[in-house]
């Protein structure tokens, strides 16, 4: 293994204590004092780990995942971090996946305070202490985190960290806590969408005529605002706004709680609607009366939001899984009726990518998975014959690596051997140079051979992937998808094979364009580093 380091930073809770400091002020301060400890010991940084997102799981930090994935690979001789507490916060399993990673490829965990060599037995248990502590104390500050907010709400003060559109969060003078102060550009246009909703807008004969959602989102978008969020205003972020309590002086807290649930062995986080929730008058002034807010609810209870999980039935077979290549949202199905086909469209009124029929675009879709499977089977070598249950090639590959191990493990052997007949005076200085040389040479050789062939097997490990997962899936697709009796079940299986796909029409016009003149980008399921 090389002499190189690394170094992660990530910026913890206990760095909140310094309120005047920003993550890349905390990092870069943290980074100094672990420029300062490598030069210290001699150590050579060849990598930096910055963690700017802040995450309880590795999932949820994406640099911490690539260190451990370079750290498995025996990249790195060691790690330097400010705390062991900084690489693991989550829950046990990722406690072990860390503790498991530094200790077989016997990477050291250098801080400030120690050295942790995850290999000695006291280290070890020195190390998974650690992280145990910093997990009782992670559930400790989160608990007493949770208490203060809900507290502030039933003060009426507002607990979140970003405010509504159309206001801005200001310290409370004198006092803990925060509350919610008017920007008056914003206010304006939530005064001017509720007045749509509720009263109607103004017209040229000096009626009014009440707007719905999407016609709200429509006008918005065309006088160019622009919401806090992104680009365009969407018909899910005028209803967020038609019935938050905010804007008629009210606090509302632990509406949207967050659920974790294990599916297919991964935590997914949910954040459903409760009814069971705290609501108070806030210390903050509304923009609106209560009076109107109490009249849009009325008017959203007589067309409320339709969920899949109230309708129970997935009617578009492409739902969650087509995504839109101008504004990067998920395309919706439209349906007609009336015997024309349904359509999938961007559900953002202002995008200009052009609609196509659903069919059309089911139809493209297996067509490019008949294409990328023969591409991807004449990568892969692959032909259409049965193999034998044993692939002789992993054995043969797999054999050769215990031998390189031993290999090295000798020549390891017998240049501590030589060090103890340099001391003994078997050997010149001249005569140990040479030897020593030489079993340099011969141990960067074997390392050398030890690294292609691991890239090897897992390359032919991944080919064995797709011979026994992937291709089969796509096979079964395409297969058996025309006979499958529900969207939902064609659904199911197309998310097995493909993560999305990008979809791009530029043209539009029944006479100016043919109905399937667009564009897919498809995106299979495939394991790391593959082709």
């Amino acid at each position: 293994m090389a002499d190189k380091y690394c170094m992660y930073l990530r910026k913890s809770r206990k760095d909140d204590d310094i309120k005047s400091e920003s993550i890349e002020e905390t990092l870069a301060r943290h980074e100094k004092a672990l420029w300062e400890l490598a030069e210290r010991n001699g150590l050579t940084v060849e990598c930096v780990h910055r963690e700017v997102v802040s995450g309880e799981t590795i999932e949820a930090r994406p640099v911490m995942q690539q260190l451990l994935k370079e750290v498995e690979q025996g990249m790195w001789r060691g790690v330097l971090v400010m705390e062991v507490e900084r690489l693991a916060r989550g829950d046990t399993s990722d406690q072990g996946r860390v503790a498991k990673a530094f200790k077989y490829s016997e990477t050291l965990i250098i801080t400030p305070n120690k050295i942790y060599d995850p290999t000695n037995e006291f280290d070890e248990e020195y190390f998974e202490f650690g992280l145990f502590m910093s997990r009782r104390e992670l559930k400790t500050i989160t608990r007493r985190l949770q208490e203060g907010r809900k507290r502030s709400a039933l003060e009426g003060k507002y607990p979140g960290n970003k405010p509504p559109y159309g206001y801005k969060r200001v310290k409370i003078h004198g006092q803990k806590g925060y509350t919610l102060e008017e920007e008056p550009e914003e206010a304006d246009v939530v005064r001017m969408i509720f007045e749509w909703y509720t009263a109607g807008e103004k017209q040229p004969d000096g009626t009014t005529k009440r707007l719905g959602v999407s016609l709200i989102v429509r006008r918005l978008n065309e006088l160019k605002i622009r919401p806090s969020k992104g680009d365009v205003w969407t018909v899910p972020s005028i209803r967020d706004i038609l019935i938050n309590p905010a804007y008629a002086g009210k606090i509302r807290w632990y509406w949207r709680r967050t659920n974790k649930k294990l599916v297919d062995g991964k935590i997914t986080v949910q954040r459903p609607r409760s009814d069971d929730y705290i609501l108070v008058n806030g210390l903050h002034k509304g923009i609106i009366s209560e009076e109107t807010f109490n009249k849009a609810q009325e008017f959203m209870k007589q067309n409320p939001a339709r969920p899949i999980s109230e309708r129970n039935v997935v009617k578009n077979p492409l739902a969650g899984l087509v995504v839109c290549g101008v504004c990067k949202r998920k395309m919706v199905r439209r349906p007609y009726g009336n015997d024309y086909p349904d359509t999938l469209m961007c559900p953002v009124t202002s995008c200009d990518n052009v609609s196509s029929h659903l069919h059309l675009v089911e139809e493209k879709i297996l067509e490019g998975l008949k294409d990328w499977l023969a591409g991807y089977k004449l990568i892969w070598n692959i032909d259409d014959k049965p193999k034998k249950a044993t692939n002789s090639a992993l054995d043969m590959a797999h054999k050769s690596l215990i031998k390189l191990e031993k290999n090295i493990e000798t020549i390891r052997t017998q240049q501590s051997n030589l060090d103890d007949l340099l001391e003994q005076g078997v050997y010149d200085i001249d005569k140990y140079k040479q030897r020593s040389q030489i079993l340099d040479e011969r141990i960067k050789q074997a390392e050398k051979d030890y690294k292609d062939l691991q890239d090897k097997l897992a390359k032919e490990e991944q080919r064995e992937e797709a011979r026994k997962v992937i291709i089969p899936k796509v096979e079964k697709l395409i297969e058996t998808y025309h006979a499958l009796p529900t969207p939902q079940a064609k659904n199911d299986l197309l998310k097995e094979v493909l993560e999305k796909v990008v979809y791009t029409k530029k043209k539009g016009g029944r006479w100016h364009t043919s109905p399937d003149d667009f564009e897919l980008v498809l995106y299979p399921r495939l394991p790391d580093s593959n082709p």
